[in-house]
């Protein structure tokens, strides 16, 4: 598959946490960090999501915020 999306962060799902409608999955990413992502229910099922499925994190968004004290 093709995507035009640029950020794309390859890893490896390393939690899935299941709730009532959303699914929070975080993913080790290639680098050492991590991501979470909380996906619908439905789509953590789709996709077969378990620990240590190998898995792209695609960010698509117009702005970041960032915050210090």
């Amino acid at each position: 598959m093709r995507l035009s999306t640029r950020n794309q962060l390859t890893g490896t799902v390393s939690a899935v946490q299941p709730g009532a409608v959303m699914t929070v999955v975080t993913v080790q990413l290639d680098g050492g960090q991590s991501v979470v992502a909380s996906i619908t229910k439905d789509a953590a099922e789709e996709l077969e999501l378990e620990v240590g499925k190998p898995v792209t994190a695609l960010v698509k968004s117009t702005e970041v915020m960032l915050g210090v004290e």
